[in-house]
């Protein structure tokens, strides 16, 4: 868009200022869910938006009153996820026809409008419609940079790479509240609201002022029929020659995965095949689910609110608190970065489910306690305990349902299944995010039980349902569910299942020697046998 092509970079620097400017929009990301929470209970906000206030003296003794005002603060803090779930919607017919880089440019400029919305407006439809505009973009956003990175960027380390991500969202949330924290000091003035408001305009505006001058997607030139410009991009970023034998094996790769993802449809979502589609389906869209259900972003959108209802609230107290709850929760996020690829995918969420219901066992007891017993004590122990939680879903939910949706699916499927997975992340974020004001308000302490039965529940479901998919490629996983006659065994058959490629993605040695043979009495030769995350490793006949 501006200066040299792609900046002047080849190669590695290159693939750097791909995953850099990708990180930036997850930050982007955090913040815009982060930020919200931190203005709820500032005077000068609620001068502006009084209706959305339960907690305002004047209503004290009006339960009615209290009631609807914490329906309207869910409705107006949950418009944002709504806009998010439209914009991942809008991304199925725009995304392929843009492709990545203008369809993030159109997310970008769609966030800048919503955030501008917001931090102009005098009344609540007003700041409504901004948060909606604001969620259109993101959700466009979310659906197509992990695209738009995977089609890019190799990683052989997936799992690392997409945890990465997840401790960036964290790290955005955090700056948020910080932000939020340090603008509560301004005291009546409208600008420690509209500022924090405004900032995340600042982020969308690094990306879109540069994703245009980046690479586009190989893999949508390639789909394009725009092979031409799709090898020159391949030439850049691997800083070889077109005629290097790794960049023709990755072109014929990538025309493979090409003419793959074009047998699929969503018809095929629902198809129960030999290979199992709707089963694959249905588990990438309940991980999804469970990641909501499972009650984090009552704490992310509403930490200040939940401060101060346990009767922390002098001198910005809550504000603070939030801040050094979001500054934990973003370094529990380096954990699952770590030990991903060496523990697996089910043991963190087992490990997950199991702490986040013991975590809101605790706080549900606390809260009654407090509430019921009025026993004071009991609030140091809930807000250790909100700290706890966020420990728990970091190391085994924060990443794992972006990762594991890519994983089980098979390839011609992935996209639309990917789509329809990233709706019920934002629906369900909606659906919680919009009842919890009024869940406390009307079952109290009966809000951290509901959470906590769910998340004991999502255990058994990961334990029986959930198949390993470390180290395995595509075509791995569509043999373990090929060999799986009903939902029960699939666990049993990835178990049995030996391994075709070792923990850096080279394919073992005794499946090479097979497939070279194999190639051999046809005449031809192995393209390539390296495995990365992106693409189903394939030997072409």
């Amino acid at each position: 868009m501006f200066g040299k092509r792609f900046f002047g970079l080849r190669g590695r620097a290159l693939n750097l200022a791909i995953s850099s400017l990708g990180s930036l929009d997850f930050f982007l990301f955090g913040y815009d869910q982060g930020v919200t929470g931190g203005l709820l209970d500032l005077p000068s906000f609620n001068k502006y938006f009084p209706s959305i206030d339960p907690l305002d003296p004047l209503i004290k003794n009006d339960p009615a009153a209290q009631s609807q005002r914490s329906s309207n603060q869910g409705i107006t803090v949950a418009a944002y996820n709504l806009g998010c779930f439209l914009g991942a919607i809008l991304t199925i017919f725009i995304g392929n026809p843009l492709g990545r880089r203008r369809t993030i440019f159109t997310g970008c400029i769609t966030m800048s409008i919503g955030a501008l919305l917001q931090c102009t407006a005098y009344d609540l439809p007003h700041f409504i419609v901004g948060r909606i505009v604001t969620g259109i973009g993101n959700g466009i956003n979310t659906s197509t940079v992990p695209t738009w990175q995977s089609e890019t960027a190799k990683s052989h380390d997936r799992g690392k790479l997409i945890m990465i991500e997840g401790a960036l969202i964290t790290g955005g949330i955090t700056f948020s509240y910080w932000v939020n924290y340090g603008f509560a000091w301004i005291g009546e003035h409208e600008v420690a609201w509209r500022f924090p408001l405004a900032f995340q305009i600042t982020f969308a505006m690094i990306i879109f002022c540069s994703i245009l001058n980046l690479p586009e997607s190989p893999r949508w030139l390639v789909m394009k029929n725009r092979n031409e410009d799709a090898l020159d991009i391949l030439e850049a970023l691997n800083q070889k020659p077109r005629d290097d034998p790794a960049i023709k094996a990755e072109f014929e790769a990538i025309e493979a995965t090409v003419q793959e993802m074009s047998k699929g449809s969503y018809r095929s979502l629902f198809q129960m095949s030999e290979y199992r589609e709707f089963h694959r389906v249905a588990l990438a869209y309940v991980i999804q689910m469970y990641q909501q259900i499972s009650g984090i972003n009552l704490i992310t959108y509403y930490a200040p609110q939940l401060y101060s209802q346990i009767g922390l609230v002098g001198s910005n107290l809550p504000k603070l608190l939030a801040a050094c709850n979001g500054t934990e929760y973003f370094m529990a996020s380096f954990i699952p970065i770590y030990i991903i690829e060496k523990v697996g995918r089910r043991p963190l969420m087992l490990f997950g489910a199991a702490g986040m219901s013991i975590s809101m066992a605790v706080l549900a007891g606390a809260n009654y306690r407090l509430t019921h017993l009025d026993d004071s004590r009991a609030s140091i122990t809930q807000a250790v305990f909100l700290f706890v939680f966020n420990t728990f879903f970091a190391i085994g939910w924060l990443g794992m349902t972006w990762l594991y949706p890519a994983e089980i699916v098979p390839l011609r499927i992935r996209a639309p299944t990917n789509a329809l997975a990233t709706s019920a992340n934002w629906i369900f974020n909606f659906m919680v995010v919009m009842i919890t004001p009024v869940a406390f308000d009307s079952i109290g302490y009966k809000t951290y039980v509901i959470f906590a039965v769910i998340n004991a529940f999502i255990f058994p479901t990961v334990y029986f349902f959930f198949p390993e998919t470390r180290y395995r490629s595509l075509e791995e996983m569509d043999s373990i569910f090929k060999k799986s006659t009903n939902v029960f065994n699939a666990v049993t058959n990835s178990v049995k299942e030996p391994y075709r490629y070792d923990k850096h993605g080279q394919l073992k040695p005794e499946y090479l020697e097979e497939a070279v043979r194999r190639k051999s009495t046809i005449g031809h030769t192995l393209p390539s046998v390296e495995h990365d995350g992106d693409t189903t490793p394939e030997l072409k006949d």
